[in-house]
């Protein structure tokens, strides 16, 4: 959540600023605005609502020219979406200006310290304290980098801040404790951001930030050192994705790309994890094999779409290790005290590596002694630097709000973990593992089958655009599927949809079924779990019989399903715990349209943010 962007170098800053904040658009924000320095002095201009209302206060009122200069695109927290809440925030004399993601937990206290020494606030967040002790501090003597390390060590939460001071007109400076910070290095130009995006039409070369550090950039280069003034080693990196692949390519939203990126997405997933002889070899994993044959249970915790990929996981890992494995809402996760040993594995899964919910899980893991095995998708994040192993997703930037070839990534990331344990603890043969490989090696060419299909879902999808809800069931690994078909609804088109467990529904739910009432149904293959096809074609008699209009998602040539299915959605057949793979698809497509329809922006939904860095 929240778009930051920072700049020194020999452009104008106001145009590198703004056009960074609109490659960060798709965090989700709901005001924006910008600080340069020029002519011995500070300038900024914030704006509620879109960047396109700051770019007309820009080109009404335009700022004086600059070759250094901040941005920020800000999600509300504390206080409304108001242009007095926007950022950047001044201190009184104007001499400073800070923009900030994430909460600072003791801003009360510090905001009556400071009204009590004179200081008028003019906002309701928690980021105007900082600009006002920054000043402080910077007037007491030193330096703004040496200001910002002393206003850290005062500050409770998990922050990102970036700031200017007029009397240092080519320096920006930047901390981060619990939120992502990266900088971007280019020839005689520094960047700052949040996300490589802001940057990535200028520079592929970028540095991590390490927790509790500060950034100073200046016409000299970059220094980084911690909140206590030490100087920190630190990794420059490529960046292996340019500026095109975070571009529409002629689709009319990202998602839509993305939708379409799929099969690429998940043969880049697996590239690189198998060796010669068809097993499984995987780099990133740095936990020795020896300490993997001593795992005794394995944990997932995830957020959203992410915890279904999660559910879908423990099927895989209980079948192919035999090893107990739960499934946890990372944001509840901590609360209820869970057992963690040494002997436990947990496993991480987050798109962006910064989500705050699954970051504190992992470290709450870490305390106890467990193992954390992350899989995400952001190189340098937090969660893989704070993991024992990591493997990475390589899905390339989504920036479309609603997850969906990480979804699909992260499955086959999953598949992978699964995999690569039942080979080291030998609970699968090398010929079994070499089979699954094969099949998910086929999994991008079924998944393009399926998009070549999809023109009878969209038209579906728009003749259902005025009902208020939706209904999806399934068993087995199409219960999570069922899941996140409904979270898809939800988060873009704003309509009341649910997942069942299709054997839940007599149990409750069948209650909600009703005379012409959507009910989209997951079948399994009928190959291999015949008794699980069976009961789900008993559930959806079930619902049919009481006047619902049954959309069911069947594999090619199930001709058991057809005489109860109002519309039938085919998919390539595929093996029962592989299916999530292409039965997901669909599911994706029917939300964006129906969204479409009526008249919703897909890539950025209402009130939600693609990077969650607050808990």
């Amino acid at each position: 959540m929240c778009g930051i962007v920072g700049y020194v170098g020999g452009q104008s800053a106001q145009d590198v600023v703004v056009a960074g904040l609109k490659r960060l658009e798709y965090r989700g924000y709901d005001s924006a605005g910008v600080a340069v320095l020029a002519d011995g002095g500070l300038a900024a201009a914030k704006k509620a609502g879109k960047l396109v209302n700051l770019e007309k206060e820009l080109k009404d009122r335009p700022l004086p020219a600059g070759r250094t200069g901040i941005g920020h695109t800000r999600w509300a927290t504390h206080g409304a979406p108001t242009d007095a809440n926007a950022h950047p925030h001044l201190d009184n004399a104007g001499r400073v200006a800070v923009v900030h993601n994430g909460i600072i937990e003791n801003f009360a206290a510090l905001r009556r310290e400071l009204t009590g020494r004179g200081h008028a606030l003019e906002s309701e967040t928690d980021t105007e304290v900082v600009a006002h002790l920054l000043a402080e501090a910077f007037s007491a003597g030193g330096d703004l980098a040496d200001a910002m390390r002393q206003v850290c060590r005062r500050l409770e939460g998990a922050f990102t801040l970036v700031a200017v001071h007029a009397d240092q007109p080519d320096v920006v400076v930047g901390a981060r404790r619990n939120s992502p910070l990266v900088v971007g290095v280019g020839q005689g130009e520094w960047f700052l951001a949040s996300d490589v995006a802001a940057f990535i039409a200028h520079t592929r070369s970028a540095i991590e930030l390490g927790q509790d550090q500060v950034v100073e950039l200046s016409r000299e280069g970059v220094a980084v050192t911690g909140f206590d003034g030490r100087p920190a080693d630190v990794r420059e990196y490529h960046v292996d994705w340019d500026a095109s692949a975070a571009e529409k390519g002629g689709y009319a939203s990202f998602m839509l790309k993305e939708i379409a990126d799929q099969p690429q997405a998940v043969a880049d997933t697996l590239l690189g994890r198998v060796d010669g002889e068809g097993l499984l070899h995987l780099d990133e994993v740095r936990i020795p094999a020896a300490e993997l044959r001593e795992v005794d249970k394995v944990v997932i915790v995830a957020c959203g779409t992410a915890f279904h990929a999660g559910m879908i996981a423990k099927y895989a890992i209980e079948h192919w290790t035999r090893l107990p494995c739960e499934t946890e809402l990372a944001s509840e996760f901590r609360y209820r005290d869970p057992i963690l040993d040494q002997r436990t594995l947990v496993v991480a899964i987050s798109q962006s590596g910064e989500t705050m919910d699954t970051l504190m899980a992992l470290r709450h893991a870490r305390e106890q002694g467990a193992k954390v095995l992350a899989i995400c998708n952001t190189n340098g994040s937090t969660i893989p630097r704070e993991s024992d192993a990591v493997l990475y997703t390589h899905a390339g930037p989504e920036v479309a709000v609603a997850s969906t070839k990480a979804f699909l990534t992260q499955l086959v990331a999953c598949y992978l973990v699964a995999l690569y344990l039942g080979q080291v603890r030998g609970t699968k043969w090398g010929d079994e593992i070499r089979t699954v490989v094969r099949q998910l090696a086929d999994v991008p060419r079924e998944v393009d089958r399926v998009l070549e299909t999809m023109e009878p879902v969209r038209a579906l999808a728009r003749s259902l655009a005025h009902h208020g809800t939706v209904l999806f069931v399934g068993r087995h690994v199409g219960y999570p599927v069922a899941l996140e078909g409904a979270l898809k609804l939800k988060e873009l088109a704003y309509m009341h949809a649910e997942g069942f467990a299709a054997g839940e529904l007599k149990h409750g739910p069948i209650a909600l079924i009703e005379e012409g009432l959507p009910v989209v149904v997951i079948v399994p293959s009928p190959r291999g779990r015949s008794v699980l096809h069976d009961k789900i074609v008993s559930n959806i008699q079930e619902i049919r019989a009481r006047g619902a209009h049954t959309i069911v998602v069947a594999e090619e040539d199930d001709e058991a399903v057809v005489p109860y299915a109002d519309h039938l959605i085919t998919v390539p057949a595929t093996p029962t715990l592989l299916q999530p793979l292409v039965a997901t698809v669909p599911l994706q497509v029917f939300a964006c349209e129906l969204a479409t329809a009526r008249g919703n922006e897909v890539d950025q939904p209402r009130n939600l943010a693609k990077s969650v860095t607050v808990e």
